[in-house]
């Protein structure tokens, strides 16, 4: 199967949400293969459509001040907050195609970052089955995960905190939890990492995980 990655860079929470909705409207017509966009965002609070907007601790004044935009979007889950050091990765997917159902695909997601870190960096993540979606090191999260389903295909999708400031999630609730905390990949191994190698390991995992070839190589917008 072929995927074709987009690598977006610093991009507006905006300008991504309108690139991935134009995406997932191609993908249903069959104009397009299976996409991966891969993004870095400014800070940014996302609400989930079962989200609750007490979970955003912060003042509206003190978010405006440092310049946080709030959206209220169409995925599955609470409040997610997004900034830089953290890759965010959006995958349009048509499901029948990969012949995965949603919770399978979710797995899936999960699966790309505990492959990725217990190959390359020897962490030992794991999954909340039955409790929560995402992937977590010693009951803290690392990669936080909320898709929607339009027509079969996927939109939204997840956040790996690579190196994000832990300090900002603060401002939040993640994801409406209050007994877990969230983590890094550079607080784990105590060392800033290369963000541009870390956005080609997951690509290389998703595609592992998925079966999927790049068509291509990677594209710059």
């Amino acid at each position: 199967m072929i995927l074709d990655v987009i690598n977006a860079g610093r991009m507006d929470y905006l300008k991504a949400l309108t690139l991935q909705e134009k995406l997932l409207a191609m993908r249903q017509q069959g104009e397009i293969c299976d996409t991966l966009i891969l993004v870095e965002h400014p800070p940014v609070i996302t609400v989930g459509i079962n989200g609750n907007e007490s979970n955003i601790i912060a003042g509206r004044d003190i978010l405006e001040r440092q310049g946080v935009k709030i959206y209220n979007v169409n995925r599955g889950g609470d409040v997610t907050y997004h900034g830089p050091g953290q890759i965010v990765g959006y995958p349009v997917i048509d499901l029948k195609h990969i012949g995965k159902g949603v919770k399978d695909f979710i797995y899936a997601l999960e699966e790309v970052f505990i492959r990725l870190l217990e190959n390359e960096f020897d962490i030992k993540a794991e999954r909340e089955e039955g409790r929560y979606t995402g992937v977590w090191v010693k009951g803290n999260k690392i990669t936080a995960i909320g898709v929607a389903v339009k027509r079969w295909v996927t939109m939204h999708g997840f956040a790996f905190n690579v190196n994000t400031d832990l300090e900002d999630f603060k401002w939040i609730t993640p994801c409406g939890i209050t007994d877990k905390g969230v983590t890094s990949l550079e607080k784990l191994t105590g060392e800033k990492q290369d963000f541009s190698r870390l956005c080609t390991l997951t690509e290389k995992y998703f595609c592992k995980v998925f079966d999927f070839e790049v068509k291509n190589g990677t594209k710059k917008t």
